[in-house]
């Protein structure tokens, strides 16, 4: 809901920013006002806007702190020490980063390619991996998987491991659940080749739009990363050769073979991943679960009426929203 509609107010917006700040902060990563105007959770405005609650608050008082441009929960101004720190280490990744796009590019059936979780947010500890999510050619999800980890064999000679932990066909860009972790996910993500096909998967995903209503692009924008005329020329060549019978028995066999090797994972996981012949979410640990009860707990700490509702003013009145208890540190999950 807009501030300019009328309803709920101001307010309305603090109470979202304080979310926002609050929902980063279980990822130890303070935001500028400009990432706050696009992650806002659940209210539409602008950068401006987001300023002007920051500068003259009516209600956010002694819930945030200001340190260097950046906006932080009181008490974790340290977090900013940190960020810098992390921004420097994940601008060495990156580089590694664009390699691993472009050679993921010329793999026959890939159609997109788009990097996820800490380097996406320039948040990346020690020994994080590259996380990557690629769309393929439909009927190739297990194929295209088989082939990507031949580049991540090869990456582990380096210093950065890439990790293909989601594949999905361009037949099932829809993406499940529909909870602020998988639209953050999402919007976060910086796609690095096969722009169009991410347009497609952007509408396919409005949904998330209702979520997180300022962030309708990558916050982080990269060049795409394309193939020359020899790695183009090979990849059509080769799906040429297997885009018939023989790739389609290829692909039944690599799943059968893999499903067969995840299915121990499978009987002990909390039902985060997927393995359909149109999807792999290798998230055998519920990532999103676990960090969506402790953004919840944060919520209830904070007073914070539930989500798309506005604060009591009778309700706040007099009385001080309490400091955060130090959460566990919860790295961007992968």
């Amino acid at each position: 809901m807009s501030e300019s509609s009328g309803f709920p107010d101001p307010i309305a917006t603090e109470r979202a920013i304080l979310q926002t700040v609050l929902y980063s902060d279980l990822f130890d990563y303070p935001l500028t006002p400009d990432e706050i105007a696009h992650y806002l959770i659940g209210v539409s405005s602008d950068s401006g806007k987001v300023r002007a609650r920051l500068a003259a608050p009516a209600w956010l008082n002694g819930q945030i702190a200001r340190v260097d441009g950046y906006v932080t929960i009181r008490g974790r101004e340290g977090l900013v020490r940190q960020r810098h720190e992390r921004a420097r280490r994940s601008r060495k990744i990156w580089r590694r980063a664009h390699s691993f796009a472009l050679i993921l590019s010329w793999l026959p059936f890939v159609r997109m390619v788009g990097v996820t979780g800490a380097l996406s947010m320039e948040n990346s500890g020690e020994g994080d991996d590259v996380d990557v999510i690629i769309v393929t050619a439909p009927n190739r999800v297990w194929f295209a998987r088989a082939l990507s980890l031949l580049v991540v064999y090869a990456g582990r000679l380096g210093s950065s491991t890439l990790c293909p932990n989601y594949l999905l066909s361009e037949e099932a860009l829809l993406l499940e659940p529909r909870s602020l972790y998988t639209a953050h996910e999402f919007v976060q993500m910086v796609p690095l080749y096969g722009f169009k096909v991410y347009e497609r998967m952007r509408a396919a995903n409005r949904w998330i739009e209702e979520v997180l209503p300022n962030a309708n692009r990558p916050f982080r924008p990269r060049p795409e990363q394309q193939p020359g005329m020899i790695g183009r020329s090979l990849k059509r060549m080769l799906e040429y050769l297997l885009s018939g019978r023989q790739g389609d028995r290829l692909e039944k066999w690599e799943m059968r073979r893999k499903l067969r090797k995840f299915q121990p994972k499978l009987l002990n996981s909390n039902g985060a991943a997927v393995l359909t012949k149109d999807q792999v979410k290798g998230h055998f640990d519920d990532h999103g679960a676990s960090i969506s009860r402790a953004y919840q707990a944060r919520l209830e700490e904070f007073r914070l009426a539930g989500p798309g509702r506005a604060p009591d003013r009778e309700s706040l009145a007099g009385k001080d929203v309490p400091g955060p208890p130090r959460p566990d540190s919860l790295s961007v999950p992968g």
